[in-house]
């Protein structure tokens, strides 16, 4: 596996080498060994999966208040999606940056998205799933969440956004008064 940093401070390209033959593919998904300058000591504690119908479809940008902040790993098992990953930490050189990366089974891509950061991606191709892969347990009452056609942030989406569900919609837009998440 080979990680890459971007411009945001944590947020982390994984690449994993496939292994091909007659018969297929294999690829590694995760390996802490390898992945221990992202993981440092955390866990991860819980594992999602997603499949979104839409192509355009939108969802995000979620995060979670400490102390129950948290690590995320994100790789597309089928399809393309434009995952966003947004720098929300008070003090950080890169709040209210965003960095997207296209992820696709094809590229096996996987993006490292870390504490303070909000997630979301939009769906290229239809029936697109996602596995994530947390460092902390989901937790309603530390949910958090941006608008993804927030103007402060000027997200650059491939396609028209095409659904995004109520709960997303309802997100609030950044105020100037907003200083960022502490982790």
């Amino acid at each position: 596996m080979k990680v890459t940093p971007t411009a945001i401070a944590g947020v982390m390209i994984v690449r994993a080498t496939p292994f091909a033959d007659h018969r297929g593919i294999f690829q590694r998904v995760f390996c802490d060994k390898e992945l221990e300058s992202i993981i440092g000591r955390r866990h991860i504690t819980q594992i999602n999966h997603s499949k979104t119908m839409r192509a355009g479809a939108v969802r995000g940008m979620h995060f979670q208040h400490a102390p129950h902040a948290e690590l995320k790993l994100v790789r597309c098992l089928r399809g393309k999606v434009w995952d966003v990953a947004v720098d929300l930490r008070a003090d950080s050189p890169t709040f209210l940056h965003w960095h997207a990366e296209e992820l696709s089974f094809d590229n096996g891509r996987m993006l490292a998205i870390p504490e303070g950061c909000a997630h979301g991606f939009q769906v290229i191709e239809p029936e697109s799933e996602l596995l994530y892969l947390h460092t902390a347990s989901y937790e309603p009452t530390a949910e958090g969440g941006i608008r993804h056609d927030d103007p402060a942030l000027n997200i650059t989406w491939p396609l028209p956004v095409a659904d995004v569900s109520q709960r997303d919609q309802s997100h609030p837009l950044l105020t100037p008064e907003f200083r960022g998440i502490t982790v």
